[in-house]
């Protein structure tokens, strides 16, 4: 403490031998990613090289050539990987390479936009001085041996990874940095060409400077492709180009379905390439729905499941490119931050305006998307509040009268006095389009959405409505149909009876609580009866969740709706009002029953159901 009583301010102590340890053997999650660290850093080198020679072509010591070389030499278990770039003085490799998280990138940048806006500035990949010492992972030893361009002196910087570190003078060295890796035992796997060819094929393929390999005889190879598809611009790219790119990615042999190529500038810039597929991927349903889009910055693979699209748009393939992207110490995973938030917003708004423009200007195309990937897509519904309204613009519905519809060609259809969106849920197209549930909606010719992919019994739950009108459902609640009249105006409504009245009685005596409540129907014209639910959630739904292990949610008692115009209720209603309740009893489970079997369900107890059935069939053939 000082004499005016305050704390004076102290300076953290560090274990750097420790320090070092940790970060190699925790920031890291996989070996392979050193080689990448080394090549990035060798490519910066090259560009810083290249932007200096603008000012002083000298620099340059008439050896334009600039690339990358990677030998390894299993006599003397090492891999090297030079440049021939900017080099460091022997200061440069102190305060460089001695001094953790300092980045000489990051200084250079610095210095570069403190001078000018000049837009030949490079675009640099290293920011926090760490990935160098990814080595570790592999090597026991690492020597740096370096000469800056313009100088004549070379100098090496040698370390154990253990918290010392020498720097000496050194001979022979050409214009750039060589970093001799001295592998341990369990490395000698990246002595092997094939393995050197992976990693630089995984992670550094598209860097811009030529990768060469030089093997044990005859001239190195060049192993990357140095280019980027995805930095072209949009006319240069020939669909041929693009039906490859798409087959590296996606492994698929057909071409892509949708292209969506284009490069944002403003706040964030980066460069866009996404494929929809023409076919259905193998994992399009894999549990943990994640994304297959691949995360670059300045070309260096990042990541290929950085969540830059929503889960329900993870069957787009493709490449998102990044100049400023921030990424934590490894570049493993993004940062959760407002910039990358903004990214994957603007991203996610593009695809689904791509998709919308693809729906208006070529149906066919469109309509082979959607049968792959709709189901997927509506799930966007369910999770994606804010882009509600965007993924109705794209979605499409089957209906009653019409295939493949939007909810604006729907809400067109209106009939007079219809105030909401009709729709039914049913596990299948079939079982949808017979449902008697229908029937009151069809003799009005009211169009009724048929929703059958499980997500719709999800979604539509949660939806307030589209255009001012309330999504209801046909089989859940009152049928709310006065208002609308029928097509067949002559053809009047049976009204209820006393008749009616005690057949209803009698039925809801007989089946107990195998149903909440017995009434007659305005959804029926035809058919003697159907199930419906008066509960917050439609039959479908319930079945859906009751199947899901600790959901806690079982299938309730449905509510039996009978047509009091129909010959066989009428029949029954007759019985008992002149042989009493009981005469109905084995009828009024047999009434549920064929309900249960309309709705395409199993009967609660299939050997009552028969004894009943024989009974019945007896008595009428008796």
């Amino acid at each position: 403490m000082s004499k005016d009583g305050k704390s004076k301010p102290q300076e953290f102590q560090a274990e750097v031998g420790k320090l070092l340890h940790m970060m190699v053997h925790s920031v890291y999650s996989d070996r392979d990613v050193f080689l990448r660290e080394l090549i990035s850093n060798a490519s910066d080198a090259l560009d810083k090289l290249r932007y200096e020679a603008i000012a002083k072509p000298d620099l340059l010591e008439q050896d334009p050539k600039l690339e990358i070389t990677i030998t390894p030499d299993k006599k003397a278990k090492t891999l090297t990987i030079a440049d021939s770039g900017v080099g460091m003085s022997a200061k440069e490799l102190t305060d460089n390479l001695g001094t953790i998280a300092r980045s000489g990138t990051q200084n250079f940048v610095a210095k570069a936009q403190g001078k000018s806006k000049d837009k030949d500035a490079p675009q640099l990949i290293g920011q926090f001085g760490v990935g160098f010492y990814a080595a570790f992972m592999v090597a026991g030893e690492v020597e740096v041996f370096s000469r800056k361009a313009g100088a004549k002196a070379c100098n090496v910087w040698r370390s154990n990874g253990e918290g010392t570190f020498t720097v000496d003078e050194a001979e022979g060295q050409a214009r750039g940095t060589k970093i001799v890796l001295h592998l341990r035992d369990d490395a000698s796997d990246y002595l092997e060409a094939w393995k050197i060819e992976e990693v630089v094929k995984t992670y550094s393929d598209h860097i811009t400077h030529p990768i060469m390999l030089a093997g044990e005889d005859g001239e190195p190879k060049q192993i990357n492709s140095a280019s980027a598809i995805w930095m072209q611009p949009k006319g240069k790219v020939k669909p041929e180009q693009h039906k490859e790119f798409f087959g590296a990615l996606s492994h698929s042999a057909e071409a892509p379905a949708l292209t969506i190529h284009y490069r944002a500038e403003g706040k964030q810039e980066y460069n866009v390439l996404l494929y929809v597929p023409g076919d259905r991927p193998f994992d399009l349903y894999d549990p943990e729905r994640k994304g297959k889009q691949k995360l670059y910055v300045k070309r260096v693979f990042i990541a290929d499941d950085a969540a830059l699209l929503p889960p329900y748009l993870r069957f787009v393939r493709g490449v998102i490119d990044s100049s400023d992207m921030p990424l934590n110490l490894s570049r493993e995973m993004l940062q959760n931050n407002p910039d990358v938030a903004a990214i994957r917003k603007a991203v996610t708004n593009r695809v689904l305006q791509e998709l919308k423009k693809l729906g208006e200007n070529d149906s066919a195309a469109f309509a082979k998307v959607w049968d792959v990937f709709g189901p997927v897509i509506k799930e966007g519904l369910y999770e994606d509040w804010e882009r509600r309204d965007a993924l109705f613009e794209v979605a499409r519905f089957n209906t009653t009268k019409r295939t493949a519809i939007t909810l604006k060609d729907y809400i067109g259809g209106l009939k007079e006095n219809q105030t909401a969106i009709y729709y039914l849920t049913a596990e299948d197209a079939a079982k949808a389009a017979s449902s008697p549930q229908l029937e009151g909606y069809k003799s009005r010719d009211i169009e009724v959405l048929l929703f059958t992919d499980p997500v719709d019994a999800f979604w539509v739950r949660t939806a307030m409505g589209f255009e001012g009108k309330p999504f209801k459902s046909v089989a859940q609640g009152a049928a709310d149909l006065d208002l609308i009249k029928p097509i067949d105006e002559k053809k009047e409504e049976t009204a209820d009876t006393p008749e009616t009245a005690a057949l209803i009685a009698a039925v809801k005596q007989a089946l107990g609580t195998r149903v909440s409540d017995v009434r007659t129907s305005k959804r029926l014209t035809d058919s003697a009866c159907c199930i419906i639910n008066d509960g917050q959630m439609d039959r479908t739904l319930e079945k859906l969740l009751s199947r899901q292990k600790d959901s806690g949610v079982s299938v309730s008692a449905p509510v039996l709706e009978i047509n009091p115009g129909n010959g066989l209720v009428k029949a029954l209603a007759t019985a008992v009002k002149t042989k009493g309740a009981s005469a109905v009893e084995d009828a009024a489970h047999l009434l549920l029953d064929q309900a249960f079997v309309l709705e395409g369900e199993q009967v609660a107890d299939p050997a009552s159901f028969a004894k009943r059935l024989d009974a019945m069939m007896a008595k009428a053939f008796s």
